[in-house]
């Protein structure tokens, strides 16, 4: 297998009324007829947002201005090794049209998962379409009042994802939980997955976190489509694993040391990306993470961030 890493750049172009523009790949490319962010490779000695401006120019027609990086996706493939780094394009002079023969359309960012794409794409859409952070809820403790509150504040914070742990807790208290935090979660429109029995989550409406001991035991989906569905992943076997049973997005570390286990050490971003380079799922990053390390993490072809303290009840 080639080792050779290929410097991809491509552009978010995004027209006034919110559309995106995607390129489709020509017959003479490799993995034809579907679907992209327009933009190139990059050449030797050129920066990220000079290549960007060449390829655009080439391709579309378009004269651009590079606005601030989205993400860069390693991404393996059989025969070579890719980075693509994705930017934000916030004024272009022209009428994009496909300058090589291919194909254009704009999209609506809701409508992105309904054309086929190349897997390094994929977290990309991800990445514009959902949140790019994830709370885990710390344990309610011996009251349920104070870690509502806490619940609440986290919602009117803007958090719209968040994962449900409610471990040692009686079944019945469990339930109650379950059943408030779905409430409060649809009130605000914020997705929320229960790390617990899936026929508990399925009862209360809400979707499904599997530990990552869960995931290696399920030999197919363990909730009907539609239903979200996301997992805890440590290997390069856990994120295949939950690419087959059509995870939804994984958390993937621990990245960094963390205060529930002080003295681990993390993977670190290097073992982060190479893991990252194996699957196209969205992935969150996960171990002593907080809201400033997002800029890193989509550096290294993350969705966001994981994380309890720091989105519970930070500062």
């Amino acid at each position: 297998m080639s080792e050779r890493v290929i410097e991809v750049v491509a552009g978010v172009i995004t027209d006034k009324r919110g559309r995106i523009l995607l390129s489709r790949r020509t017959p003479n490319r490799d993995m034809p007829g579907l679907w992209e962010f327009p933009g190139g490779k990059r050449e030797a000695g050129e920066t990220p947002e000079a290549a960007l401006i060449r390829e655009l120019d080439e391709e579309l027609g378009i004269r651009v201005t590079v606005g601030p990086p989205l993400m860069a996706v390693p991404q393996r493939y059989p025969t070579k090794r890719l980075r693509l780094d994705v930017r934000h394009v916030t004024h272009w002079d022209g009428v994009p049209k496909g300058r090589e023969g291919q194909a254009l359309a704009w999209v609506a960012p809701e409508k992105l998962g309904r054309y086929s794409m190349p897997p390094a794409d994929l977290p990309v859409v991800a990445a514009l379409q959902t949140p790019d952070r994830y709370l885990v809820t710390p344990p309610p403790g011996d009251a349920d009042a104070p870690w509502l509150q806490a619940l609440d504040d986290a919602l009117r914070r803007g958090i719209r994802r968040i994962q449900l742990r409610l471990p040692g807790i009686a079944d019945a208290r469990q339930h109650a939980l379950l059943q408030q935090a779905a409430v409060r979660c649809r009130r605000r429109d914020a997705q929320l997955l229960f790390n617990g029995p899936v026929e508990a989550a399925l009862a209360a409406g809400v979707g499904v976190h599997l530990k990552a001991s869960v995931l290696q035991t399920l030999a197919e989906r363990p909730v009907p489509e539609g239903t979200p569905l996301a997992a805890s992943c440590h290997t390069a076997d856990d994120l295949s694993h939950a690419a087959r049973l059509g995870c939804d997005f994984v958390v993937l570390g621990p990245v960094a040391e963390t205060a529930s286990h002080p003295g681990a050490p993390g993977i670190g971003w290097t073992a982060f990306a190479h893991l990252r380079e194996t699957t196209a799922l969205p992935i969150y990053a996960i171990g002593g993470m907080s809201p400033d390390d997002i800029p890193e993490a989509r550096r290294h072809g993350a969705q966001g961030i994981a994380a309890i303290r720091s989105l519970w009840s930070p500062g």
